[in-house]
């Protein structure tokens, strides 16, 4: 004999729309608690797809079944099913299709999904070599064209580029010059979300550990580089020309008016730790030489009050006095 959550499970599919809502509406309630979460983790096989189907059902029906699955794929056993299952085409798909409601809630989703390598793996497309890097650059298509909305529904796509470039195939594909990928990331540093900016931020920070292979690469799009990192760790003062004539136009102008500091210490720290990535190579401690970066740090670092990133500042210091030579292995993993 079926139990009432075997029952409820069952409404879900149940024709009539009324029904339909009330059986999904409390099991999106049911998912908010961990009593919930675990009864229900218990009929995965059953609930997870029939809550997947509800996706492209009408907003009434759709949103609460997204709320449950964004809810359920916080646990990461769950998560692993909804993966196996399809559940990011499934996403993909309704987060592209005409009319879409539940934007933000099928983004969150994918974050979610993407802290798993599998959940990576899927939205990279690897092992499908014609469409590898379409999931990609649709939503970073759509990262950069939506800030210029208030209510972004695509504000936590940074979130998936930081999960997507912990993996090595993902930093390659976010550097490779051909996509373009990195470049148009990195324009949205400037935006004034701060979930955006950290996105941003720990993105440029985790594609630096390829810096040793693809230095190039992360060079050539200098012009927008070195802003995004130097910017944060320059501190409050106005530069003379003294120091700014130094500099690239981009990094002089910005530098030698008032400006916005970053307040955020973890942006500060990732911008740091990107530029020290760069600098473990000759020739990105040259580049960072040519733009005048360690007058930079040096003033940055003077204002600097945070602990934890003064130990950031001085880990550059420390190798731009020493060289990489008698510099230990760097013990920083992307994150």
């Amino acid at each position: 004999m079926a139990t009432e959550l075997e029952e409820l499970i069952g409404f879900l599919s149940a024709p009539s729309p009324p029904v339909k809502k009330a059986a999904v509406d409390i099991v999106r309630d049911l998912t908010g608690s961990e009593d919930g979460l675990h009864s229900l983790s218990n009929y995965a096989n059953t609930v997870l797809p029939s809550l997947s189907r509800l996706l492209s059902d009408d907003k009434e029906v759709s949103e609460p079944a997204a709320e449950a699955l964004v809810n359920l794929s916080q646990n990461a056993g769950l998560a692993a099913k909804m993966v196996e299952m399809g559940l990011i085409k499934i996403a993909m798909d309704m987060l592209y299709k005409l009319g879409s409601s539940i934007t933000q809630l099928l983004v969150m989703l994918l974050v979610n999904l993407t802290q798993l390598d599998d959940g990576i793996s899927s939205l990279l497309q690897i092992g499908d070599d014609k469409m590898q890097g379409l999931y990609v650059m649709k939503l970073v298509r759509s990262f950069c064209r939506s800030s210029e909305t208030s209510d972004d529904p695509f504000d936590h796509v940074g979130s998936i580029l930081v999960n997507i470039s912990k993996k090595e195939e993902g930093r390659k594909m976010l550097l490779d010059p051909k996509r373009g990928l990195l470049k148009q990331i990195i324009r949205q540093f400037d935006s004034s979300s701060l979930l955006r900016k950290k996105g941003v931020s720990g993105t440029i920070r985790n594609c630096c550990f390829e810096a040793e292979n693809q230095l190039q690469n992360l060079l050539l799009i200098s012009e927008f580089l070195w802003p995004a990192l130097l910017l944060p760790a320059a501190g409050t003062k106005i530069y003379g020309e003294q120091d700014t004539s130094k500099m690239p136009l981009e990094l002089g102008s910005a530098l030698s008016i008032d400006r916005e500091p970053v307040k955020d210490p973890e942006i500060r720290v990732q911008a740091l730790e990107a530029i020290y990535l760069i600098a473990l190579q000759e020739g990105g401690r040259r580049a960072l030489w040519s733009v005048n970066g360690p007058r930079i740090l040096q003033v940055g670092y003077e204002d600097e009050e945070d602990p934890k990133v003064m130990e950031a500042y001085e880990q550059i210091g420390s190798l731009l006095v020493h060289g990489s030579e008698s510099e230990e292995p760097s013990t920083t993993t992307s994150k």
